[in-house]
This record gives structure tokens, C-alpha cells and sequence, in this order.
């Protein structure tokens, strides 16, 4: 018998983990196809035994994905698919689906996961029309960047996990509550190396980061991009400048997938080129279960390190 609160506790862990192991050798692997890497990380770790897809890596904009045979193949074969939704796969996901013909993955199927079901978007805004850009109309679909509303998308996660496999139910409680516990422990040691970070400004491409400042507490003074998903132009760069030279902002951020020049071209104007970065926007390895810890402490550690640190 254990005799103290602390073996208890590594006792129950250890009868989790063999009950865990148990099950999941006995039972037939789960088929996750994700649609971005983020999530492709987060089903690792709520279901490990699980075989996991990505459509998407970290080079790529998820916006625009074309649809290869291998993930027409990919999405036949799942038993659950795991999206972000909020129309951010809109040009692409509704072709796959069609063209794989698998029932267990439509909409409002139960294999049919949108991470965006289960946290509240913001920037909600109607496209007037065709030369508006890449406008969402229920909102900003990039909040895998908020790391309250990761743990948010985990819970669902895991509760569809346990609807799509209920042999497995007791097995992605355990899992979640492991998760929840750890990732929590992360957010609180986040918190505390970012606090310089709040109420400096950026400028960036897109609005990729939007969750991130607003977690974070910064401001994005200005978009290089005269309209969302538009390439810059020379006319609207002049624009950004004269704000960027009024706002005086640490840095200039834009993402891996994204052409740089324009980044780099305004950090050089405002003389410091450090200040362009390219920051990830998912994991580098979508089969790592801590994926998401590592792509948080790599964005947090960019930032702090940005032309040599907020002023």
C-alpha cells in the first residue's frame, strides 16, 4: 500500500499507463487524418496509439492545399478527422471529403471534428466581394496561437476521441487530465517569461498572430498586406512605413510559409534588420506529442530575441 499522497498518486499514474498500454494493444489503431499539423500533434498526444496524417506542414498555407491522391487516400481510410474549421480549409477540405466518399468524415458526421466548434472566435467579418481577400466570415481561424484555446480544442478533442472510440473513453479521459495538468504547467511558466512583452507593438503580415498578441498583450499597429491573403504592394508599404517610423514597433513578424522580402525591406527602412522575423505558426514535426509545448517556447523565445529584445 502506498504510504504517502505523492506515491499514491505515481501509483495511480502507473496503473493508468499499464491500463492504457493494455487497451491499446488490443485494440485496432485509429485513423486521425488532421488537417494541420497542430492538430496532428495534439491527437498524438490525447491518442498515441493512434495513426496520424497531416495534410499540411509547416511550409505550407493551409488556405490553399491542392488535392493530392495520397490525401484523397489519407481521408478514406480515417475514422476521425480533425480540422480547424472557421472556413480556413474551405477552398480545399470540401473537394477531399467528396472525392474520398467516407461518410465517418462529412460535416456534422461524428468523425468530423472543428477545432473552431469549441472556442470563440474573433474578427468576424463579411466579404463585400471578390477583391475583398481572404476574408473569414466567422471569424479569425489561426487561434491555434492561444494557448487558453488549445487546451479548449483538447477537451472536445478528447470527448470525440471517446464518441468515435468507445472502447478507448476511460483511456482519452486519462490522457486529457495528463494533458490538461502538464500544458497547464506550461501556460503558467509562458506567463511569466513573457510579461515584457505586453504593450509592445508589431507590425505584421497577415493576421496570423492576431490570438497570439492578444494573449500576449501586444498590439499589431499595421498588416503589410493592403487586403487579407494580397501580396504587399509598393503603395501600401509607403503607408505601413509611416506608421512603423510613428509606432517605432520591436518587430516585424511574418510566417515561414510567406515571402519575407517585404518584412525585411521595412525592418531595413526603420534601421534594424533584426527586427524581421518569420515566426511558425504550427509544429515542425507533426507526429510529436509535445509539438505544441516546443512550437510556444520557440515563438515566446523569437520574440524576446527580436532586435535584440522589446525597447
Amino acid at each position: 500500500m502506498p504510504r504517502t499522497a505523492t506515491e499514491a498518486t505515481h501509483l495511480a499514474r502507473w496503473l493508468g499507463a499499464v491500463a492504457w498500454l493494455t487497451w491499446a494493444g488490443a485494440a485496432q489503431a485509429l485513423n486521425v487524418f488532421a488537417c494541420e499539423p497542430e492538430w496532428a500533434s495534439l491527437a498524438r498526444a490525447l491518442a498515441p496509439h493512434a495513426h496520424v496524417v497531416s495534410a499540411t506542414h509547416q511550409r505550407q498555407d493551409p488556405h490553399h492545399i491542392e488535392a493530392r491522391p495520397s490525401l484523397i487516400a489519407a481521408l478514406r481510410r480515417a475514422d476521425l478527422a480533425v480540422c480547424s474549421g472557421a472556413e480556413l480549409e474551405a477552398g480545399w477540405l470540401p473537394m477531399l471529403q467528396q472525392r474520398a466518399g467516407n461518410p465517418k468524415v462529412l460535416d456534422r458526421a461524428d468523425g468530423m471534428f472543428f477545432a473552431s466548434d469549441h472556442v470563440a472566435l474573433i474578427d468576424a467579418r463579411e466579404a463585400g466581394g471578390p477583391f475583398d481577400g481572404d476574408v473569414h466570415a466567422a471569424g479569425n481561424p489561426h487561434f491555434q496561437l492561444d494557448p487558453d484555446k488549445v487546451l479548449e480544442v483538447a477537451r472536445g478533442l478528447a470527448d470525440t476521441l471517446a464518441q468515435v472510440d468507445a472502447a478507448g473513453a476511460d483511456a482519452y479521459r486519462e490522457r486529457l487530465q495528463a494533458f490538461e495538468r502538464d500544458w497547464q504547467g506550461h501556460v503558467q511558466r509562458w506567463r511569466t517569461q513573457t510579461s515584457r512583452l505586453r504593450g509592445q507593438r508589431v507590425i505584421a503580415q497577415h493576421s496570423s498572430f492576431a490570438y497570439l498578441w492578444r494573449w500576449l498583450g501586444m498590439t499589431q499597429t499595421a498588416d503589410l498586406e493592403p487586403k487579407p491573403g494580397l501580396p504587399p504592394t509598393p503603395g501600401h508599404l509607403t503607408v505601413v512605413l509611416r506608421i512603423a517610423q510613428r509606432e517605432r514597433p520591436m518587430a516585424v513578424v511574418f510566417t515561414r510559409y510567406q515571402d519575407g522580402r517585404s518584412a525585411r525591406w521595412m525592418a531595413a527602412q526603420l534601421g534594424n534588420e533584426g527586427m524581421a522575423i518569420a515566426l511558425p505558426t504550427t509544429v515542425d514535426d507533426a507526429q510529436d506529442p509535445q509539438g505544441l509545448v516546443r512550437l510556444f517556447d520557440e515563438l515566446f523565445k523569437q520574440l524576446l530575441n527580436a532586435g535584440g529584445g522589446p525597447r
